[in-house]
């Protein structure tokens, strides 16, 4: 093909793919500029310890800690459901349960009544109206599959909160507010091309995710192609000294696509990565029999309750689990996740790090510790965009052919993060393209929002330039084709 005809075939491919997609563009740079101020409802660990109530240590009178149910156990929690305190237990290899801490019968499901009261309760406030659905706008992803059918309680207050109540454990799920719905229409919604009757179908979904954005690459590069041709920056420039040939809105979208090309490709890639397409990054991870093999205890501990209470008689939540073969609880309240205890005595845990280290082996069978390493500051792999990454942690390293990384509490042994070369790979690809999240800018507010902010408008410009040139080109009368007997009379 002559490079005449690549040329044309460039140009036909970026405007006509260009004017079917341009709309997206200005819906997402818009949309992702909501979103670095309001994320997706979801509840938080906060909001969740902040709508419990108090435990009611003294009618706890159950407990599965008897000899022959504690064995099995990953992690047991106590805490209280419309009045009554409730464990919540979490088997190494079943679906958690729940029972009853005052007969030590099981739950049933919670009915309208009773999830009425837990709303009410748990958001301190009336409920106006109750609804039993499956799933809406706001409960459509998958984490909320096993608590459906859910209930809906709107809460009384010109908030217009929103709870959503587990009919199958009582448990409050998910709260939303009237401001935060309405910012999220304009936010992830569209974003993430999230309405609910396409959200519901997933497999469907990432499927449309994929081929969307798909053709948006390819009018990226194609651009970037054409702006660099089109571009004279050197001695020999257009007529007036001009760097671009165009005028008006062309001369708007030339210069903007050139400034914010390179981020705009790198946005466009790494939102199709989120979806991981053909499941490039996907990993196994470390295996649950080599997580229990390190967590080491056969069989979880009593706690001494009496002495819990009067560690912290208003706890919202204890959780009793086990590290390294030791037992430990914490006791969580709003804004403490609570230091990890011996349950038994109430001293603070401690292990050593040689402890630690040994019982890591096992974590990954067949591979040896390549190194390890005490971090006392965030790095590129361990950080949080929100709040603050635990710290100090332990990173273990392991010789496999995954190249597996572990994070490790050095105070209680407590398996906090694990990673391997894809997962790696993935954190650069996606996070770092698509949140710029690296901690230069994190720890140096606002320098993210701002980055953010400067090529969100140069893609915004770039964007809504190309809506009204598409627009302009759409409503321009197709040209008649010569007909063969003008060409043969003017021959």
């Amino acid at each position: 093909m002559s490079w005449t005809a690549t040329k044309r075939w460039l140009y036909l491919t970026h405007r006509w793919i260009g004017i079917a997609t341009c709309l997206l563009f200005v819906l997402w740079f818009v949309s992702g500029l909501v979103m670095l101020y309001v994320p997706f409802p979801s509840l938080d660990k906060e909001e969740e310890l902040a709508g419990l109530a108090p435990i009611a240590w003294e009618q706890v009178e159950h407990g599965p800690f008897e000899p022959g149910q504690g064995a099995g156990l990953r992690e047991v929690a106590l805490e209280m459901r419309d009045g009554r305190p409730i464990w919540r237990i979490t088997p190494w290899e079943a679906a958690g349960y729940s029972v009853w801490a005052d007969s030590g019968a099981s739950p049933g499901v919670a009915g309208r009544a009773e999830a009425s009261r837990i709303a009410a309760g748990f958001g301190r406030s009336e409920v106006q109206a109750m609804r039993r659905i499956y799933n809406d706008q706001w409960s459509v992803p998958g984490g909320y599959d096993k608590h459906r059918p859910l209930w809906k309680a709107e809460l009384a207050g010109g908030a217009g909160r929103v709870l959503y109540v587990s009919s199958t454990t009582g448990e409050v799920v998910l709260d939303t507010d009237r401001q935060e719905r309405f910012w999220n229409w304009l936010g992830s919604v569209p974003h993430w091309l999230y309405p609910r009757a396409l959200r519901e179908e997933q497999p469907l979904w990432r499927q449309v995710v994929m081929w969307v954005s798909g053709p948006c690459i390819i009018v990226g590069l194609t651009g970037i192609w054409i702006g660099l041709m089109r571009l004279r920056a050197g001695k020999r420039r257009f007529k007036g000294g001009r760097m671009t040939p165009y005028r008006g809105w062309m001369k708007w979208h030339h210069v903007s696509g050139l400034v914010g090309s390179v981020f705009l490709i790198l946005w466009i890639f790494s939102g199709w990565l989120s979806v991981d397409p053909f499941r490039l990054f996907a990993s196994e991870g470390i295996a649950q029999e080599a997580q229990r093999d390190y967590q080491g205890a056969p069989a979880l501990t009593a706690p001494d309750l009496a002495m819990l209470k009067r560690l912290a008689p208003e706890a919202r939540r204890m959780v009793v689990s086990s590290a390294v073969g030791r037992p430990l609880v914490r006791l969580q309240e709003p804004g403490s996740d609570g230091t990890a205890l011996d349950p038994r005595t109430g001293e603070t845990f401690a292990i050593s790090q040689e402890a630690i280290v040994d019982a890591a082996a096992r974590l990954v069978p067949g591979a040896q510790i390549a190194s390890v390493t005490t971090l006392t500051r965030p790095d590129a792999y361990w950080y949080a965009v929100d709040g603050e990454a635990p710290l100090p942690v332990l990173r273990i390293r392991f010789t496999d052919p995954a190249q597996t990384w572990v994070h490790i509490d050095p105070a209680t042994g407590e398996l906090l993060g694990q990673s391997d070369t894809r997962r790696r790979v993935y954190r650069w690809l996606f996070d770092l393209f698509h949140r710029w999240d690296l901690n230069v800018l994190l720890n140096t507010f606002p320098a993210r929002d701002v980055v953010i902010w400067v090529m969100s408008i140069a893609g915004l410009i770039s964007s809504a330039t190309a809506v009204y040139v598409g627009w302009v080109r759409l409503r321009r009368p197709a040209r008649r084709q010569p007909s063969a007997a003008s060409l043969s009379n003017s021959a």
